[in-house]
């Protein structure tokens, strides 16, 4: 049995990645720097990686060569690149389009006659196209809503807030399985949703809000009966899809014994914090609900002056705790962004993992990029997570039976010290040391 090992380091702003290998030996009672492997006790399968492929991304695309194109979505979904298998997008605009749009907003057009995904045909389509071809036909697709139509709100605007009118909520659910019907028809393969994007935020950008009470409500009323009217019950509902600190409560307000055949999962954000234990605690509640992260990004407007290697460990580290906490999947914001962090129509700027000067047709793939890599890579969909122990908090650990039957363990070391390891699993150990502010990747073969 042997250990294949890819360690990345980040020194004086320069990445170095290096692959080596150690063999197994039989364990001789080794007690000190241990980290144990339990392949026999199996937690929740992993279904896999992902990014949003907003207006944002899909303009910043559009501006680029034809090689640097292929290079972008190469590096994301190639056999090669990280391996990316699931992309979020949005229903009408969000934060990160050109501007507000809407596939429809005529309040008496309730046969959804004038709906039309022009504006996503320019943008997002191709690159989600593109997408499609490289990943081999094998994309899982998540739409989710920033806003209904203006005239479907209170506050009559996409932004601000606001709720979504009573009268209203038919011709919303109408207008949702409208949306994954076109997508279906356009040939993909839109298997998830969200409800609404951060239903407890008002923002200067497509808003709106739900109570859980309301979003339960427009749920069991309206948006499933219409999903099963129009043939779309394999479609499958995620609830919340806003920060971790509140996870818990949502879900324990909406899953009841009417609602539990409705609900897959619940979704969430990383922006409050790590709060793994509240991810950990809807895991217990709620054993087979999938849980899925649907958004996290580096935000220019509160870690402006993070480095690369912060932000690459953020990433690390969130995914290491919400695996270990319970997640089934991690889904990135944008998968690409200009040198500004936009075009963003309200300025909310950020980081992404791959970030392109369209001026100058280069390309800038970001540490976190090849952090996420050293998970996204190596732990294949359908993997199981398994039991581990370590010995000291300043390593972060993961690992997952892939179903080819190797094993990935992910070590993610923040400290100043280079910190030694000895990896124990069915009576055999190896041993190795994980550099100082380093994060390593190993696979185990027989």
């Amino acid at each position: 049995m042997k250990i294949n090992l890819t360690t990345t380091i980040f020194k004086d702003e320069k990445k170095e990645t290096v692959e080596t290998v150690e063999q197994f030996s039989n364990d001789h009672g080794v007690e000190m720097k241990v980290v144990n492997l339990y392949p026999e006790v199996e937690y929740q399968t992993f279904d896999g990686f992902g990014a949003a492929i907003t207006e944002a991304a899909g303009y910043t695309y559009s501006l680029m060569s034809k090689e640097n194109k292929k290079k972008i979505v190469d590096a994301y979904f190639g056999e090669n690149g990280i391996r990316y298998n699931m992309v979020r997008t949005h229903i009408d605009s969000c934060d990160f389009s050109l501007g507000q749009y809407e596939a429809m907003d005529d309040p008496t057009d309730t046969d959804l006659k004038t709906f039309s995904l022009d504006r996503d045909e320019k943008y997002i389509i191709p690159l989600l196209k593109h997408a499609e071809k490289i990943a081999d036909n094998n994309l899982q697709v998540m739409l989710s809503p920033w806003s209904p139509p203006s005239f479907m709100k209170t506050n009559e605007q996409r932004v601000q807030g606001g709720a979504l009118k009573p009268e209203y909520r038919q011709f919303w659910a109408d207008y949702i399985c409208k949306y994954i019907k076109e997508y279906r028809q356009k040939g993909f393969k839109v298997n998830m949703i969200t409800i609404q994007n951060e239903p407890d935020a008002t923002q200067t950008w497509d808003s709106c809000v739900y109570t859980a009470e309301q979003e339960k409500e427009f749920l069991k009323d309206y948006l499933y009966p219409t999903l099963l009217k129009n043939d779309l019950d394999d479609i499958q509902v995620n609830i919340w899809d806003h920060n971790k600190e509140r996870m818990y409560e949502r879900a324990t307000a909406m899953i009841d014994e009417v609602t539990d055949k409705m609900i897959h999962g619940v979704a969430f954000h990383w922006y409050t914090g790590d709060h793994f234990e509240a991810i950990q605690l809807v895991r217990d509640m709620f054993p087979k609900k999938k849980l899925i992260h649907t958004e996290g990004c580096v935000e220019y407007s509160r870690l402006s002056d993070a480095g690369q290697l912060e932000n690459a460990q953020m990433y690390a580290h969130d995914i290491i705790g919400n695996i270990n906490a319970g997640m089934n999947a991690f889904i990135d914001w944008n998968l690409i962004l200009n040198k500004q962090g936009g075009p963003n129509h309200v300025g909310n700027y950020c980081d992404a993992p791959i970030m392109c000067d369209t001026d100058n047709d280069t390309v800038k793939e970001n540490l976190s990029f090849t952090y996420i890599g050293h998970f996204s890579r190596y732990i294949q969909p359908g993997a199981i997570r398994i039991a581990s122990t370590k010995y000291s908090d300043k390593i972060e650990v993961v690992s997952l039976k892939n179903p080819d039957k190797t094993i990935t363990i992910v070590l993610l070391n923040r400290s100043n010290e280079e910190l030694p390891v000895s990896v124990r699993i069915n009576g055999k150990i190896t041993s190795f040391n994980v550099t100082a502010q380093s994060i390593l990747t190993g696979v185990i073969t027989e």
